[in-house]
Order: structure tokens, then C-alpha cells, then sequence
């Protein structure tokens, strides 16, 4: 009866074992997965993001674009604005495909620097696009989440003279957040 259990107890902890090996197994397996993906994928996960941070420096100075006789695309943007995020990709094409006729201008929000022309033209939802024709000439404003095609036709509309003005609101867009990095109270200088 003793080498019964005994057989039965090396049986067991064989199997316990073997079942603790094939976790980790499955686990590792688990994990190799998820980080390949990660990798592979990464450029989907954080295009957008990217984009955002990139528009700043690829964008052309505001005081230049309204004085060089181009069309000029402006938005207003924000690192943390989801809206912003999702529309990125499609803002990355337009410049991409019209950067050679047009002035892409950026202007983050959160940017003390653009105070006057977030003031300028009233922006207190983002994204925010404003359309300039070549005289400087504000032509369209588009507010929120757009549909591709209508801002297509209102950039290639930009070279046609006398153009009046649009405005365009979508409910889908992010209030700009009052940015108080700044401000001064009595008591933080000592």
C-alpha cells in the first residue's frame, strides 16, 4: 500500500509540474505576442499622437504665411484633444498632398505664444481650421470633426476669387481648457 502512495504522490507532483511548465509556457507565448504586436503595430497606435507633436515643427510661421501670397490652412490644436488625435491622419494627407501650393500653419493651444490669434479669430473649440485665401482673406472656419470632402472642396475653392465667407461647426470637438501653467498669485513668489 505505501509504494501505491508513494507512486500516486510522484504522479501527482509530475503532473503539477508539467501544468506549472505549460503555464509559463502559455504565458511567455502570451507575452511574445502582445510585444510583437506592439511593435508591429506601433505606428498605428501612435501615429496620431505623433502627428500632433510633429505639426508644431513642420509648421510654417503664421507671420510669414499671411504675407506670401499663398492660401493659407491654420489650425488650432491641442496635444490632449481626442478629437485632434483622430483627425490627424486626414490633416497629415491634406498637407501632404497641398504643401507645395498652401501654407499649413499649427498652433497648439496650449501655447501661450498664439494667445493673440486664438483670440483673434474667437477659437474656444478645437480642432479648428481656418482657410485664408492668398490676400490673407479668411474664407472658411471649420470647428470639430469634419467630413474629408468638405474641406477638400473649400481648399481646392481657395484659388477662386470671391469666395464668401463659411463657417463650419460639427458637435464633435474638444473645449479649449483654460491654461493656468502661468499665472501668477501672491503667494508664488515667497
Amino acid at each position: 500500500m505505501f509504494l501505491v502512495s508513494n507512486t500516486s504522490i510522484v504522479q501527482s507532483e509530475s503532473q503539477e509540474s508539467t501544468l506549472k511548465l505549460n503555464l509559463k509556457t502559455i504565458l511567455i507565448l502570451i507575452m511574445s505576442i502582445v510585444i510583437v504586436s506592439l511593435l508591429t503595430f506601433r505606428n498605428f497606435f501612435f501615429r496620431s499622437t505623433y502627428l500632433l507633436k510633429s505639426f508644431g515643427e513642420l509648421s510654417v510661421d503664421p507671420e510669414i504665411a499671411f504675407i506670401n501670397k499663398k492660401p493659407t490652412f491654420l489650425e488650432f490644436y491641442a496635444e490632449w484633444c481626442e478629437v485632434c488625435k483622430e483627425t490627424a491622419p486626414q490633416v497629415s494627407a491634406f498637407k501632404d498632398e497641398y504643401e507645395k501650393d498652401i501654407n499649413f500653419v499649427f498652433l497648439n493651444v496650449d501655447n501661450q505664444k498664439w494667445g493673440n490669434y486664438i483670440q483673434k479669430f474667437a477659437v474656444n473649440g478645437i480642432p479648428q481650421v481656418n482657410l485664408f485665401d492668398k490676400k490673407g482673406n479668411l474664407v472658411s472656419t471649420f470647428i470639430g470633426k469634419q467630413d474629408e470632402m468638405k474641406i477638400r472642396k473649400s481648399i481646392n475653392d481657395l484659388e477662386k476669387e470671391e469666395k464668401p465667407y463659411e463657417e463650419i461647426i460639427n458637435s464633435e470637438f474638444s473645449i479649449i481648457q483654460e491654461n493656468k501653467n502661468n499665472e501668477v498669485s501672491p503667494r508664488s513668489h515667497g
